[in-house]
């Protein structure tokens, strides 16, 4: 798609840029593994992470990655095949989806929310037939169920066990076709001749979606990945916000998600930075992290406000903390100034997308006369504003449009969707589904979406997969699901229902039981409501308009 430096267009923010630096800079891009092996070479013994009773330094990254490439490609799994990673936040995830792009395959992330249909999905959809896992919980169960329903051929199971204790930790899962993933790493050879790998080259399926059908595989390249790095590290050094090799960056964010697995861990691998690995979010873990001295925390609203329940965060100890973001979803602006006022935390972050890899925007430090603002575009990024009715026509500053994004991060389609592409491109920009305005100055913000996709606590939830599920329910005729707020989840499921003629009373707790096996836990609803009838266009078909108009009703009543 057009490179922005390719057009000649006004840039109107760079008047409102960090200085040092030029909003209109062509991006490096690299081989994702090359960045490994460069960074192994700069930082060798530093660590680039601590996970529990384990450190893992650069030098021993890039080796780690370099014996799971050999293991993959003497599985028979180099360039073409697609990798599948079933993984939470543990030390497999960097070996495995490194390892698999030095071998020159492509990743594609299964997350551990999704239900089950859902995975299967992914996996014929993409063709991935090799899973990667690890036995936290009943997540390496889980996936041998995949190969007993003859979903995949070969998997793969990191014994949690090796990083030290912990109570998260299962079952080891054993059978033919299942093999743990020291015994898989270590027949592999040791000289094996690796691919050349470019950054053409596709290196992940990120999976996304809209509000109607599966979700389908965003195509992000090597060009993508590392153009997307190149923007947050030029970003970050010229506003100040980290310093090389002195970092320490709480990660606890899911690496299976494109804003941990970009914003955070390769952009964090360039300069050197330890990354404090923790499989889960837990307020007072992370709490204590930052007091023991992490000075770096990107985390999703729901994070930021379960910390700031914390009845002892007013008066911890945060001066170690030098940059604080927030992305993944709206953060609300209440939640914002109460940071600020409870702990003089300056939240930036801003906004981008799994088609974006995710870079699109940020916010520049002290500019707190921009509240609700998404920010600048990231250097190497063009937005325009474009209107609904005609995405080629580009509005004025202060006319709402949708957002449509050009730049070398952004992807080049969804796998096998050539409609579906071809329809999310207007005049070689992604055109993004949010609807906003750029002001004078050249700040972005974002009013609405045009579809019915909610952001469940930074996670993407599709309202028609609930409700093709809810359908399921014998005593259900018909089901419509929107997004409501949440005060603690930014935006949460709630489920419309009518019920069949006859039918007893069905409550959220029984709605809950039946769907628990059905869709994943982020996408669970958080209300019902029963109605004798639901609102329908004039074709006849159901209509969640007129639903969202009383739910907003609702919000703003001040009873």
């Amino acid at each position: 798609m057009s490179d922005p430096q390719d057009i000649a267009r006004p840039w109107p923010w760079a008047k409102s840029y960090p200085a040092g630096i030029s909003p209109d800079i062509a991006l490096d891009t690299w081989a994702v593994p090359e960045m490994i092996r460069h960074s192994a070479e700069r930082f060798g013994g530093h660590n680039a992470f601590e996970f529990r009773g384990a450190t893992v330094s650069y030098r021993r990254l890039a080796e780690e990655m370099d014996r799971a490439a050999a293991a993959f490609l003497a599985a028979g799994c180099g360039r073409g095949t697609r990798i599948a990673l079933f993984l939470p936040n543990t030390l497999y995830h960097p070996f495995a989806f490194l390892g698999a792009l030095r071998a020159g395959a492509t990743v594609v992330h299964l997350s551990p929310l999704d239900s089950a249909t859902t995975i299967a999905h992914k996996l014929a959809d993409s063709g991935a037939r090799i899973v990667v896992t690890t036995n936290i919980g009943e997540m390496a169960a889980g996936a041998a169920r995949l190969f007993a329903a003859g979903l995949i051929d070969r998997l793969i199971v990191g014994d949690d066990a090796a990083f030290g204790p912990s109570p998260l930790t299962g079952p080891m899962p054993t059978g033919p076709g299942i093999v743990g993933w020291d015994a898989f790493v270590g027949q592999a050879d040791a000289d094996a001749a690796f691919p050349g790998v470019s950054a053409a080259d596709l290196a992940l399926l990120q999976y996304t979606g809209g509000t109607t059908g599966l979700p389908k595989g965003a195509m992000l390249t090597h060009a993508n990945l590392s153009a997307a790095v190149s923007s947050y590290a030029l970003w970050s050094q010229a506003d100040g916000l980290t310093r090389p090799q002195q970092e320490r960056i709480l990660l606890v964010l899911p690496l299976f998600h494109i804003y941990a697995l970009v914003a955070v861990m390769l952009r964090s691998m360039v300069d050197g930075q330890t990354l404090l690995l923790h499989t889960r979010f837990d307020a007072e873990t992370a709490l204590t992290e930052i007091e023991r001295g992490a000075t770096v925390f990107a985390g999703v609203p729901t994070m930021w406000i379960a910390l700031s329940q914390l009845p002892r965060f007013a008066i911890a100890d945060l001066s170690s903390l030098r940059y604080c973001a927030s992305g993944g979803a709206p953060l609300p602006v209440e939640v914002a100034r109460r940071l600020k006022a409870m702990a003089g935390i300056e939240l930036l972050g801003g906004w981008g997308m799994t088609e974006t890899a995710p870079a699109g925007t940020n916010i520049p430090k002290g500019r707190p006369d921009k509240a609700g603002t998404i920010g600048l575009p990231l250097p190497g990024v063009y937005i325009d504003i474009v209107a609904l009715d005609d995405p080629r026509r580009v509005l004025s500053p202060g006319e709402t449009g949708e957002l449509r994004i050009f730049g070398p991060n952004v992807t080049s389609g969804y796998w096998n969707r050539p409609e579906e592409t071809a329809r999310a491109f207007s005049d070689g920009g992604f055109l993004t589904g949010d609807i906003g305005f750029m002001d004078a100055d050249g700040f972005f913000f974002l009013v609405d979406r045009k579809s019915d996709m909610i952001i469940s606590g930074g996670f993407n939830v599709y309202p028609q997969m609930i409700e093709q599920a809810i359908y399921e329910h014998p005593d259900i005729e018909e089901a419509l699901v929107i997004g409501v707020p949440d005060a603690y989840r930014g935006e949460a499921a709630k489920a419309f229902v009518k019920l069949r003629d006859g039918a007893p009373l069905l409550t959220l707790e029984a709605l809950t039981e039946f769907l628990e096996d059905r869709v994943g836990r982020h996408e669970m609803p958080k209300a019902l409501e029963i109605r004798p009838s639901l609102p329908r266009t004039p074709v006849g078909k159901l209509s969640k308009l007129e639903l969202k108009r009383q739910e907003a009703a609702r919000a703003a009543s001040p009873s």
